[in-house]
């Protein structure tokens, strides 16, 4: 009898962890329709810049806030698996280290939270107003 409580408790906890995931994962989509930043986004990925980042990483969130509804058109490439234990191999590939990571055609690379007028400033692209 006692056995069949913990699979019940469990089974009730998976459940709840569950639902606030999902609740978390719903909050950071983004709103539908063309981003202010659209044409931006676009540009850094002409430019072969990647944004290199793990969907746990709170750094990761916020430079993805910072692109608004244009997050869509991110050159962004995840490197955790969904367990968030370890790294993707082509993240290990590319040797990176920490989260986020910004690697440009010229194979220089900016790590942290970059502002935008910077992301603009290295690859030439046009930041809106």
């Amino acid at each position: 009898m006692e056995n069949n409580v913990k699979i019940f408790l469990s089974v009730i906890c998976l459940l709840i962890l569950g639902t606030i995931a999902t609740v978390l994962v719903r909050s950071n989509t983004p709103p539908p329709g063309p981003g202010k930043l659209d044409s931006f986004t676009q540009c850094l990925k002409d430019k072969g810049a990647v944004f290199y980042g793990a969907f746990w990483c709170p750094h990761c969130q916020a430079t993805k806030k910072l692109f608004g509804s244009s997050v869509k058109f991110l050159p962004y490439v995840e490197c955790s698996p969904a367990n968030g234990q370890g790294q993707l191999q082509v993240c290990r590939d590319k040797n990176i280290e920490g989260y986020p990571t910004w690697e440009f055609a010229d194979g220089s690379r900016l790590n942290g939270e970059i502002p935008l007028s910077q992301l603009a400033e290295k690859t030439s692209c046009v930041l809106p107003q």
